[in-house]
C-alpha cells in the first residue's frame, strides 16, 4: 500500500503594529482612541511598577523580583481581551495581568517579599496565586476550564507561562487533556526566548511553541508579543472560541525578557548584548506611542502628565506595601485549604502556642 498523508498543519504568525508604529490597516482591529490610549497607559503603569520593584529589591526592602520588562504588550493585550468572568492562572511573571485584573499592587509586592498574604487573592479578582513551580499552572487552568465547560459557564481560564514551561511534562499533559475534554482554556505562552540561561533553540527542535498545537488536535497561533494589537486580536479570538464551546487554543506571544530572569540572576553571563539591544529597538511601549502620535492622539505634555500621575500611584503602592502589619508565623497555614485538615490544625495550634509572647 502506498504511503498516504493523514495530517498536514500550517502555523500562522500574526503581526499588526510594526516597531516603527506603522499599522497594517487590513488586520487592525477597529478600536476607539480611548482604548488605544488605555493600552498605552497600562503599559507605562506596569513598567513603572516593575522599575520600582527592582529598586526596592536592591535596597533590601523586597526579597526578590522577576521583571517583566519587555513583555508589557503581551499582558495588556490579553488582559483587555478577557471578559469579567474569565480567570488568570499565572506563572511568577504575570504582574501586569494581575494588576489589570484588579489585584492591588501592594499585594503583588508582598508576594515577592515572601508574605503569604500576597497569595491570598480575593476570588472577585478571578486570579489564582502565582505558580512558582514551572509549568504546574497549566494543569490548574485545565481544571478550571474543564469545570467551566461541564457547568456550561461562559468563562475561560487563561494558562500563562513562559517558553521554559513548555519543556515540562505538565504542559503536554495539560494540552492533551484540554483538547480531549474541550476545556474552556487558553494557553498563553509568552516566549521570551530564555528559560533562565537556556535559550529557546536549546529547549526544542520546533521552530515555535504554537506549532506544537497540531500534535494535540487544537489550534495554535504565534503573534508578535511586542505588538499589543496583535495580542489583543488573537486573544479575543481564542477566548471566544473557548467560551462558545470550540475548545482550547495554544497562543504563543513572541517577545523578550529585557532584564535578568530574577534579581538572583545575571543574564550578562549568558546573553549577547547585541541581542538585547536588537530587542530593545522593538520596545512595545515605543511602538504604540508612535502610532498614537502619528494619529495626533498623544503629545509630550500628555506623556509627562501620565508619568507624573503613575509615579504618584506607584508611591501609593509602596506606602501600602510597607504599611502592612508584620506577618504572623501561622499565616503559612491560612488560605491553603477551604477547611484545614486536622493534622495541620494541630500543627497550627502548636506553632501558635510556641510563638505566643
Amino acid at each position: 500500500m502506498p504511503r498516504t498523508v493523514i495530517h498536514q498543519a500550517t502555523t500562522e504568525r500574526l503581526a499588526i503594529l510594526a516597531p516603527d508604529g506603522t499599522l497594517d490597516s487590513a488586520l487592525a482591529p477597529d478600536l476607539e482612541p480611548a482604548l488605544l490610549a488605555r493600552m498605552y497607559e497600562a503599559m507605562v503603569r506596569i513598567r513603572q511598577v516593575d522599575d520600582k520593584a527592582l529598586k526596592l529589591q536592591r535596597q533590601g526592602r523586597m526579597g526578590t523580583w522577576g521583571s517583566l520588562r519587555g513583555q508589557e504588550a503581551a499582558q495588556v493585550g490579553m488582559a483587555l481581551a478577557m471578559g469579567p468572568d474569565d480567570w488568570v492562572v499565572p506563572s511568577f511573571r504575570e504582574h501586569g495581568l494581575l494588576l489589570l485584573r484588579g489585584v492591588p499592587g501592594h499585594l503583588v509586592y508582598a508576594f515577592w517579599k515572601g508574605d503569604e498574604r500576597g497569595a491570598a487573592l480575593d476570588p472577585a479578582w478571578h486570579c489564582l496565586p502565582p505558580a512558582v513551580p514551572v509549568g504546574s499552572q497549566h494543569l490548574h487552568a485545565v481544571g478550571l476550564g474543564w469545570a467551566f465547560a461541564r457547568r456550561g459557564q461562559p468563562a475561560v481560564a487563561v494558562a500563562c507561562g513562559g517558553d521554559g514551561s513548555t519543556s515540562e511534562g505538565d504542559f503536554h499533559e495539560a494540552l492533551n487533556f484540554a483538547a480531549v475534554f474541550r476545556a474552556r482554556t487558553v494557553f498563553f505562552i509568552q516566549n521570551n526566548q530564555w528559560a533562565i540561561s537556556v535559550p529557546f533553540r536549546s529547549q526544542t527542535a520546533s521552530t515555535s511553541v504554537a506549532e506544537r498545537a497540531a500534535g494535540f488536535g487544537l489550534p495554535g497561533l504565534q503573534v508578535d508579543g511586542n505588538d499589543v494589537l496583535a495580542v489583543f486580536v488573537a486573544a479575543r479570538e481564542a477566548l471566544e472560541r473557548a467560551r462558545s464551546g470550540g475548545g482550547p487554543t495554544l497562543l504563543e506571544a513572541l517577545t523578550y525578557r529585557m532584564q535578568d530572569h530574577t534579581t538572583a540572576d545575571d543574564a550578562g553571563r549568558y546573553r549577547d548584548p547585541a541581542e538585547v539591544q536588537a530587542w530593545a529597538e522593538r520596545d512595545p511601549l515605543v511602538r504604540l506611542r508612535r502610532l498614537l502620535e502619528a494619529r495626533g492622539e498623544w503629545s509630550d505634555g500628555r506623556e509627562a502628565e501620565l508619568r507624573e500621575r503613575v509615579a504618584g500611584e506607584v508611591d501609593g503602592i509602596v506606602a501600602a506595601f510597607e504599611a502592612l502589619p508584620p506577618p504572623q508565623p501561622t499565616d503559612l497555614f491560612d488560605h491553603v485549604y477551604a477547611e484545614l485538615p486536622w493534622h495541620l490544625a494541630e500543627q497550627r495550634a502548636a506553632l501558635e502556642q510556641e510563638v505566643r509572647p
